[in-house]
């Protein structure tokens, strides 16, 4: 079994309650990712649904998670033919941590139109981009090879650009296969696309991600592109998109964040 696959491992508690124990393997600046909770809470709302398609998640972070046991309550909130939906709570030490929305789609839907109006992001080679260096606290990219177009990475040395925007490549170090929940983690592990205009001093803790997995990929690494347009009032928005190898949208996502300095 794979790190990541043994790091999102829950217990089914019956009564649609699970527990689980929050990795520090997957964290930044100590933090545990939002992907990766997320992950856990998808997994949660899929072993409760009858529907698995196209699944789309909204979290809320109210207070922050830390390495150490959670439970997952899971309640049905709605159901049709097409899609069940649910609503997640995440506890620790009896404390709600976050609360989610789910929406999964029915094996049925027709896909009647297939047309991109954007492309996959252009990136240099996988030689010629910058790897995220290891650092102790930012375990997330001990687990994950993160390789940024060098157009972008220049944040990492105090060389700003005028564009909020970060992109490179994403796999797993340890070669494991991308699926479903893995997606979640990916979305939401580039480093945030203000770091490239505002510099290191950023401090970009969520408030709120949305994830919706609309294909399985096709390719074991995945190109990545986070973008943000407006940072105003001490919020920013954050829209990512994941795309595999061979050109096919993978997930995309839209993050609500503070933006904080110093």
């Amino acid at each position: 079994m794979n790190l990541f696959d043994k790091d999102i491992l829950l217990t089914d508690l019956g009564n649609s309650r699970f527990s689980g124990v929050v990795s520090d393997n997957w964290s930044v600046n100590g933090n545990p990712n939002g992907g990766y909770l997320m992950a856990m809470i998808a997994d949660a709302m899929l072993r409760s649904s009858d529907k698995k398609n196209t699944p789309l998640v909204t979290a809320n972070y109210l207070s922050r998670c830390v390495p150490g046991e959670v439970e997952i309550q899971i309640s049905e909130i709605a159901r049709s033919r097409q899609f069940t939906r649910f609503e997640a709570r995440v506890f620790q030490n009896r404390k709600e941590k976050i609360r989610a929305l789910g929406t999964f789609a029915s094996d049925n839907t027709r896909c009647n139109v297939e047309r991109y109006e954007k492309t996959p992001p252009e990136l240099a080679t996988v030689e010629k981009c910058v790897q995220i260096p290891l650092m102790p606290k930012y375990t997330l990219f001990h687990n994950l090879d993160l390789r940024l177009d060098s157009g972008c990475a220049g944040w990492m040395l105090g060389n700003l650009t005028d564009v909020s925007q970060n992109k490179g490549y994403f796999s797993f170090s340890d070669g494991r296969h991308i699926d479903l929940l893995s997606l979640f983690l990916i979305i939401d592990a580039m480093p945030p696309a203000a770091l490239a205009t505002q510099g290191m001093n950023a401090w970009v803790p969520t408030i709120e991600l949305s994830v919706n997995i609309r294909n399985l990929p096709q390719t074991n690494r995945l190109k990545c592109i986070l973008r943000t347009h407006f940072i105003t009032c001490g919020l920013l928005e954050a829209d990512g998109e994941v795309w595999d190898e061979k050109g096919n949208l993978a997930a995309i996502s839209r993050q609500i964040a503070q933006f904080k300095t110093g």
